[in-house]
């Protein structure tokens, strides 16, 4: 790499899944906590091998339905009971009315919770990450499977990380460097 770039790290690729998920196996239990791995399909037993936690999406569904339904039937009770009452047939309209726009709205709530929480998790939308830099790299959407060691893991040596890499008997093992600096 020139003096303009930076390391991001060092990305290993892997003929098989079965590979893939021996190394990131292997490098979660040598230490390395910034791990990535890039796959064309899911591949069982890889997201517990990276150290992934349960997310919080349904609880966050669960937020957003009640405060969907909750705020929608409030809105259409305060609406119809307080702020402007009608009198049809000798009674003000309640409860039985509002639910179907307050079923609509709770999965509405619902919806858009978990739809802005993936968003988030995510960490999207990002156009550009840096190994998109990496040779290569379009095989990850087709046949290739990745392992990256990112340079900010605190066990991140070039030299020895490139070593262990190589221990695994990858296809091949490449820099990631940042982006072009300004």
């Amino acid at each position: 790499m020139d003096g303009s770039r930076s390391s991001h790290g060092l990305i290993a690729q892997f003929p098989t899944p079965a590979t893939l998920l021996e190394a990131a196996r292997a490098a979660r239990s040598k230490g390395y906590l910034c791990v990535d791995a890039y796959s064309p399909m899911p591949i069982e037993g890889l997201a517990d091998e990276m150290g992934f936690k349960k997310d919080h999406i349904s609880t966050l569904a669960l937020v957003g339905g009640i405060v969907g339904g909750v705020g929608t039937f409030g809105l259409q009770w305060y609406s119809v009971a307080l702020a402007y009452p009608l009198n049809v047939g000798g009674r003000t309209p309640f409860w039985p009315g509002l639910v179907p726009a307050t079923f609509e709205m709770t999965i509405l709530g619902a919806a858009l919770a978990i739809f802005f929480g993936m968003l988030f998790a995510n960490g999207l939308p990002k156009l550009y990450h840096p190994v998109f830099n990496a040779p290569d790299f379009g095989q990850a959407s087709r046949d290739g499977f990745f392992l990256c060691i990112q340079s900010l893991d605190p066990q991140f040596d070039v030299h020895e990380t490139r070593r262990f890499l190589e221990s695994l008997s990858p296809v091949k093992v490449d820099d990631v460097a940042e982006a072009e600096a300004p």
